[in-house]
């Protein structure tokens, strides 16, 4: 949630915006609303006041919330052409052996120490490594955009928020499409996958790339873990009516979330899948985005119809 905090330097005032992720109160409720009881710990308060409104215009404009509303209809059929496609390619894989790939079973024990992870360790205590991550991709995404992140980054049970002087709807929407920990995941096994290779370059005889090689199977274990703990708290998150989601319109952001993050399960499941699959997903896709505008044109003939005999009906 985007508000904005008056400061000064150097005597001329500053807007900040405060992006914030609620967090649990001491009953073990997900992410409540920000109306917290005077026995609970609050968090740091800051004046607050609406965003400013936009730039008078002499002409007629059309809301930013209408476009986005429009946006997110365009994205629906890419999302259900998508879904459609990614359940047909998984369904297919698991007849053609996925279970049988060392990749793909490692991944999904990822997900099953991470659903004993959930049931067994208190909620609280796996909340603190959301709320960190979700607040770091918040300054993340900040910096991508070439915004600053001052010095007041708070992070607890309760919540937590960044304070910065940028705030848009990618940057508001990143932790719920962003998972962190996996890129992190990543990007650290790729940096130690290069200098391994740097290091056989340098010294001959050297085999420390194959080493690291052998050790993929960690890496989809930790993909695993952390995209589940991803998409879980993500699903929590959007369920308990974070106010990140209004910021763009609740449907667009929502169609933007679903669909970024059905985008990372699919390349996931390209990746620990065979080689064909790859060509098979792509004759899925282009056969269900066929068979879409089939069904558009059809139900487009329909109307069409309809309105005509609708017509010639108040003619008699």
């Amino acid at each position: 949630m985007a508000r904005r905090d008056s400061s000064k330097r150097s005597g001329a005032p500053v807007q900040q915006k405060r992006v914030r992720a609620e967090g649990m109160d001491e009953t073990g409720e997900l992410f409540p609303h920000e109306e917290r009881t005077n026995n609970r710990r609050q968090l740091p308060e800051v004046p607050e006041h609406d965003l400013p409104a936009p730039p008078a215009t002499h002409g007629a404009s059309v809301p930013k919330q209408w476009v986005k509303f429009l946006v997110g209809l365009l994205l629906l059929p890419p999302a259900l052409i998508l879904t459609e496609s990614f359940f047909q390619a998984f369904t297919s894989s698991i007849h053609n052996g996925l279970l049988a790939n060392q990749s793909f079973g490692c991944f999904a024990a990822g997900i099953l120490l991470f659903i004993i992870l959930f049931v067994v360790v208190p909620r609280k205590v796996l909340m603190l490594p959301y709320v960190f991550g979700h607040e770091v991709t918040h300054a993340l995404w900040v910096k991508l955009f070439g915004g600053k992140v001052a010095n007041q980054f708070h992070v607890s049970l309760e919540g937590g928020h960044v304070m910065t002087d940028r705030v848009n709807t990618w940057i508001v929407l990143s932790p719920y499409f962003f998972p962190i920990y996996s890129v992190l995941s990543v990007t650290l096994y790729g940096a130690l996958s290069l200098s391994a290779h740097l290091i056989d370059l340098l010294h001959q005889g050297s085999d420390l790339a194959t080493g690291v090689a052998s050790l993929r199977w960690v890496l989809f274990l930790l993909l695993g873990l952390t995209l589940a703990f991803h998409l879980v708290f993500t699903f929590l998150l959007i369920t308990k009516g974070q106010p990140d989601l209004h910021y763009g319109g609740t449907f667009f952001s929502l169609m933007v979330i679903y669909l970024i993050n059905l985008l990372i399960i699919t390349g996931l499941l390209l990746v620990t899948g065979k080689s064909t699959l790859w060509y098979d997903f792509g004759e899925s896709l282009l056969r269900n985005a066929e068979g879409f505008v089939e069904l558009c044109g059809r139900i487009a003939a329909w109307i069409y119809v309809w309105i005509q005999e609708f017509r010639a009906g108040l003619g008699k």
